[in-house]
């Protein structure tokens, strides 16, 4: 099941509707994807430290329960929560979130942003400069972020991609606990598109790639 949120919405009631929506599932609930579009708020991960956010300018912050450290939502940056049985499906986690990055890489792709990367030891996708319309020093900047929580085997939250935002509330932070680290959108790559455009598009990758999950098992 699909539903697209109003937007932009509010991250906490999100947060605690995903939270009832996987405490209540049981063996056979079928799985539903979220896409939405934040209000501007900074979330801090389960091991979050408040130290990375280094002025918060009036934004709210949430302490939420995903993975990761401190990211921004905002209008313009579409997100794709899955609320997904992993355990159905014989998944792992790393499995799992090898599997959000790759959607991500094939929708960076179908736009044109053919090389988006991962970058080891830090989840999430990234640009090389050549890629930016301003380039700016030799380093990977990030355009999507994503951080899951598992309880009882079932999967929430999800990924964010970058379309075209507001980016100056990324200096308000340390983005994902990394100082310096730029944030970028597709915008910035020379992608005019809309979010919801995007965001359908990973919906499909989304169902594309986990039905293949189906298959394997």
């Amino acid at each position: 099941m699909i539903k697209s949120l109003p937007r932009p919405a509010d991250y906490e009631p999100v947060w605690r509707a995903m939270q009832d929506f996987t405490e209540s599932r049981g063996p056979a609930t079928p799985d539903e994807l979220w896409l939405v579009e934040h209000a501007p708020v900074y979330t801090l991960g389960q091991a979050g430290r408040p130290e990375h956010i280094l002025n918060a300018g009036g934004i709210p912050i949430v302490h939420c329960n995903r993975g990761g450290q401190v990211t921004y939502h905002g209008p313009g940056q579409i997100v794709l929560y899955t609320l997904v049985d992993l355990r159905r499906r014989h998944v792992f986690v790393k499995e799992f979130v090898a599997l959000l990055e790759d959607v991500v890489l094939g929708v960076l792709a179908r736009y044109g942003v053919s090389d988006a990367c991962r970058k080891a030891g830090a989840p999430g996708i990234y640009v090389p400069p050549r890629a930016l319309l301003e380039p700016s020093g030799p380093a990977l900047a990030k355009i999507a972020a994503l951080g899951i929580k598992v309880r009882n085997g079932c999967a929430y939250h999800g990924v964010a991609l970058n379309v075209a935002m507001d980016l100056s509330p990324f200096l308000g932070i340390n983005p994902c606990g990394f100082e310096g680290l730029r944030t970028v959108d597709m915008a910035a790559c020379g992608v005019a598109a809309d979010p919801s455009e995007v965001g359908a598009c990973l919906v499909e990758g989304f169902v594309r790639a986990w039905e293949r999950t189906a298959a394997e098992v």
